[in-house]
């Protein structure tokens, strides 16, 4: 009997919501149908404000977060008519929000994570269950409430004997590293296409680099380079998490402002190699032997940045997730759909070696229809 749940996600990128609808019934997740939304241009603008403090900031990101659920519904909406898929034959609906604020253990020793997310009107939009808020229990148990992703990428990607590297390359970028004696570790490497995206809208008028062509145009600035490398995040060991609180237009501005003038396509072909040679130090530093490297998420299809990641790990083959039976937008939103499945069995997760918080837990918050 079909085992089904959808999984909504909007990441750091802020282009859009993607949803699955996944069948768990049989050992590894089976996506019936994928659906996706473009992020309205208003409501992006909004949430890419309330990462930073504001007038009225608690009644501007409540009424964002209703705007986020409809758009969150249209697309369960979607999956459920183009499946032709009754609401009352799914069980769950995951939705992870949109991160506005990331501080795990900062301030009180604990910090906070939050995404914006307003469960009981997508739980009234839908008819459907919703789990939701799968972050803050990791962060009250002492973890950094991010990456999540890596217990999915296991029930996904992993293979008996065999070390496999998961790499998402969203807004922020996240490796995975499933090895083969069974064990996992998992942490955010540092800045995607959050900072690319940011600057091909503002010098190209386009929301992203298509296959990073104005990336592959520029040069790389040596020092400018250097500089973003030489923050403490990068050298920081694991577990850790990132977003927009450090990696965000001010942090840029600061570095190119240090440098001087400089040509726009090679600040974006600067940023891009920031991204391929964070995430492969990372790989070389904790995995050196890896042979495989699992690309999922926007990134994967920047033909600039994948090739650099080949250069930079010749000893590995780096393939799209695509190849390995799950398209890279499909990747997170399963994950949130395979995490509420976990919520609604009351399964706890060992989170200890990716996240570090104390031990194993229940992630998500159950709001019923």
């Amino acid at each position: 009997m079909p085992e089904l749940y959808i999984g909504l996600m909007s990441g750091t990128s802020l282009d859009g919501v993607d949803g699955v609808l996944a069948d768990f019934s049989s050992s590894q997740p089976h996506v019936i149908a994928h659906a996706s939304a473009p992020m309205p241009d208003a409501l992006g603008a909004e949430l890419l404000a309330l990462n930073s403090s504001g007038a009225d900031e608690l009644h501007r990101a409540a009424l964002a977060g209703n705007a986020l659920m409809r758009v969150y519904a249209a697309v369960a909406g979607e999956l459920l008519a183009g499946s032709s898929t009754p609401r009352e034959a799914v069980r769950a609906v995951g939705a992870h929000g949109q991160t506005v604020r990331h501080r795990p253990q900062e301030f009180d020793g604990t910090g906070y994570t939050l995404q914006l997310c307003q469960p009981a009107l997508l739980a009234e939009l839908c008819g459907i269950d919703v789990v939701a808020d799968f972050r803050s229990r990791d962060v009250a148990a002492g973890g950094q409430g991010a990456p999540l992703a890596p217990f999915f990428h296991r029930a996904m990607f992993g293979r008996a004997g065999e070390t496999v590297g998961v790499l998402n390359l969203g807004g922020i970028s996240n490796i995975t590293l499933l090895r083969a004696d069974g064990s996992q570790l998992g942490f955010d490497c540092g800045p995607a296409n959050a900072l690319m995206d940011a600057w091909c809208a503002e010098h190209k008028g386009q929301p992203y680099d298509m296959d990073g062509a104005w990336a592959a145009s520029g040069n790389v600035l040596p020092a400018l380079l250097d500089a973003m490398l030489a923050d403490p995040y990068f050298t920081k060991a694991p577990p850790k998490s990132t977003g927009r609180d450090l990696f965000n237009r001010r942090w840029l501005d600061a570095h190119l402002a240090a440098i001087g003038p400089a040509a726009p396509a090679d600040v974006q072909a600067t940023l891009a190699d920031l991204t391929a040679r964070a995430c492969s130090a990372d790989v070389l530093r904790y995995q050196p032997d890896l042979r495989r490297l699992i690309v999922c998420g926007g990134g994967a299809f920047n033909r600039h940045v994948m090739g650099r990641l080949a250069a930079l790990l010749p000893g590995a083959q780096v393939a799209s997730s695509g190849d390995s039976g799950l398209p890279p937008l499909q990747v997170e939103a399963t994950a949130f759909a395979w995490l509420a499945r976990k919520a609604v069995l009351r399964e706890k997760l060992h989170l200890q070696s990716t996240t570090g918080a104390r031990g194993a837990r229940v992630l998500g918050c159950i709001y019923p229809a």
